[in-house]
């Protein structure tokens, strides 16, 4: 099989499982990000996350992850969804990416399933699957590859698409031919930027997760900062301001994946989220990327978003 028709088998396979498309890139070092990401982190714009300050040049080098790695294919996985009728009532409210199951299982079982395809058709191959997991810079390979641009709230952005999906990697030792990048498409808007209610967006395509709501809400441990809280309303887990503000998402159509349809807690009200007991917690999220935060952060912020400042530094 040439390079060439291995690159179209991948494609294919990769629409077949469900993703939205597979673009590539060669596995090179990061020139360009290593002095962006040691600025972010110096700034501590990392926040929390102090794992991000860990393997500073496994970010940038993917051979040092998959040692002979040649090409890094990055993959999207729709999960958008419509709001429904409890987001538009004031209820509390849940980043869409994690309303079904948790992502990093039902996006890296179809990549080691996608992996499993290529070493049958392309033949010997050595590689790792990734989802949001490793220190990998998924944006920058994304941007690379031409998954996408990197729009002005950081995230990657597709014109026919928009910003809704989950972004995924194979890092592997086979040379596929890469692809081009894709244009920035963003222009002068800064819809992002201006909707933000904590300023998070410090610059365009630099966001500082200490004023972000989706890290105050899912990493940060202990109390909250109180101007922090005020602008919490109605984000209890994550934040999609962003991206409802996004032109280009009005491109955005619902998934077509059964496990990232919403849990019970769709039906909760106020009160069952203030009062939810731990088993009422793992029977709605159990499954979902907000167990991870657990029970008690959640409902700090659901006091903070929506009631008492008890809990307010």
């Amino acid at each position: 099989m040439t390079r060439t028709e291995a690159t179209a088998l991948l494609k294919s396979e990769a629409k077949r499982l469900g993703f939205i498309e597979a673009r590539v890139a060669r596995a090179d070092f990061l020139t360009d990000d290593a002095p962006r990401l040691e600025e972010w982190l110096k700034g501590g714009m990392h926040g929390s996350m102090r794992y991000m300050e860990n393997h500073f040049d496994k970010r940038l080098d993917p051979r040092k992850l998959v040692p002979g790695a040649k090409s890094v294919v990055s993959l999207a996985f729709n999960y958008f969804q419509e709001p429904s009728e409890l987001e538009a009532d004031g209820r509390p409210r849940v980043a869409r990416y994690a309303y079904g199951e948790d992502y990093h299982r039902v996006v890296k079982d179809r990549l080691f399933e996608l992996l499993d395809l290529l070493r049958t058709g392309v033949g010997d191959l050595d590689g790792r699957c990734f989802v949001d997991s490793a220190p990998v810079m998924e944006r920058a390979w994304a941007e690379r590859s031409g998954l996408g641009w990197v729009g002005k709230n950081s995230l990657i952005l597709r014109k026919n698409t928009g910003s809704y999906f989950f972004l995924a990697e194979l890092i592997l030792d086979y040379e596929f031919v890469a692809d081009l990048p894709v244009a920035d498409h963003c222009g002068t808007c800064t819809r992002c930027i201006d909707a933000c209610p904590t300023q998070a967006i410090v610059a365009p395509k630099v966001v500082d997760s200490a004023r972000c709501i989706s890290h105050a809400t899912i990493e940060l441990h202990g109390a909250l900062p109180r101007e922090m809280a005020n602008a919490l309303h109605p984000w209890v887990f994550g934040c999609d301001i962003c991206q409802e503000v996004c032109p280009w998402n009005r491109h955005a159509e619902p998934h077509q994946e059964p496990l990232f349809n919403p849990g019970t807690w769709v039906e909760w009200s106020l009160d069952d989220w203030r009062g939810a007991s731990q088993s009422a917690f793992d029977a709605a999220f159990g499954k979902s990327a907000a167990a991870r935060t657990g029970l008690e952060r959640i409902q700090r912020n659901v006091v903070a978003a929506f009631g008492s400042k008890d809990l307010l530094t």
